[in-house]
């Protein structure tokens, strides 16, 4: 199956103060796709923006970072992230990502519950 640019549904995910803070390439709309896989995006965030710190209980997430530069939030322990990096969040612990870059931080999102 393929699935074309122009089909691909993309969303925005809002902070408290309505401002964009990610735009999301939902990558996973494919019948029969496995009901573990929660999310598998392309993510964008505009230098500026971030994800919250948040945790993710009963399933994981992988970040790999496509270009553009990061402050990485760890379970409170801040690390720069760039171009082809990678990161792991198990169940049971938190995560954010900012961009601390001047252009966008492009980066693959896939979640998978556990």
């Amino acid at each position: 199956m393929i699935k074309r640019k122009e089909d691909v549904t993309v969303t925005t995910e809002n902070n408290c103060e309505e401002k964009v803070k990610m735009y999301l390439h939902d990558l996973s709309e494919f019948d029969g796709v496995s009901e573990k896989l929660e999310m598998y995006a392309h993510a964008s965030l505009l230098p500026g923006e971030e994800v919250e710190f948040h945790i993710h209980e009963g399933e994981s997430e992988i970040y790999y970072i496509l270009s553009g530069t990061a402050l990485y939030d760890d379970n409170g322990v801040k690390i720069e992230v760039k171009t082809g990096d990678v990161t792991f969040t198990p169940s049971g612990e938190g995560h954010g990502i900012a961009n601390i870059g001047k252009d966008t931080l492009e980066f693959m999102a896939l979640v998978v519950k556990n």
